[in-house]
């Protein structure tokens, strides 16, 4: 079973999970990160929002725009994506620690209902980490949309029905694909507090039932297919 919530922190003072690439592993990985991972696109343009006077949103971060977070003064990076031996999480780590930046490693999945676990985990983190920070998956609109809705309301008190505006098309978030079950988690959550008013930490904890939300979620074939097959989201 794939693990999600927080994986590990990195900070610039311990050692890196994965050592720098020199030579010309370094220069494969670069080729990598650009061209495999779409990087070449986020050199042109970056999703990075600031949503509150503590907190942005971004896609992946390529190394220039990591020494652009920490000019910002952020303090920590969520990675949304987790930690791996390939070309995008070695020079996260790398950078982040060259620029004095806590990397913090949070598994969220982009087209699975998040554990409940998860959701309190996410409470925790926002409740613990330091800022300013910036969060991130790898194309800003999915996994970091969910984060942001649960950020807002969670550590500024949004309501849910405003927060979740964090996953819009605005950030090129697709309802209708596979990735629109976060919107229908916390949809799910609206619906039932509508009939039987409910904190949404409460339902969470007591209501909420991951698998027939799972069930009940239908998507549209052809924002899947744009998604998944021309957009090639993770």
């Amino acid at each position: 079973m794939r693990r999600d919530g927080l994986i590990s922190v990195i900070r610039p003072d311990e050692a890196p999970l994965y050592p720098v690439l020199t030579g010309w592993p370094r220069r494969r990985a670069m080729a990598h990160m650009l061209f495999a991972d779409h990087g070449v696109f986020r050199t042109f343009f970056n999703t990075r929002t600031q949503i509150s006077d503590e907190m942005w949103r971004s896609s992946q971060p390529l190394p220039y725009q990591i020494r652009g977070a920490a000019k910002l003064g952020i303090r920590t990076i969520v990675n949304l994506r987790g930690p791996g031996d390939n070309s995008f999480y070695r020079f996260e780590e790398e950078f982040c620690q060259r620029n004095g930046i806590t990397l913090m490693n949070f598994v969220v999945f982009s087209r699975e209902a998040p554990k409940p676990e998860t959701v309190m985990d996410a409470k925790t983190m926002f409740q613990t980490l330091a800022y300013p920070a910036l969060m991130h998956c790898k194309s800003g609109a999915d996994r970091a949309g969910l984060m942001s809705a649960l950020y807002l309301h969670f550590r500024k008190g949004l309501p849910i029905a405003a927060a979740k505006r964090q996953l819009s098309l605005r950030f090129g978030h697709v309802k209708q694909a596979k990735t629109g079950i976060l919107d229908f988690f916390l949809d799910s959550y609206l619906a039932y507090d509508a009939k039987t008013p409910m904190p949404f930490e409460d339902w969470v904890r007591n209501v909420y039932d991951q698998d027939a939300v799972t069930k009940a979620f239908r998507e549209s074939w052809w924002a899947s297919a744009i998604t998944d097959r021309i957009l090639r989201r993770e």
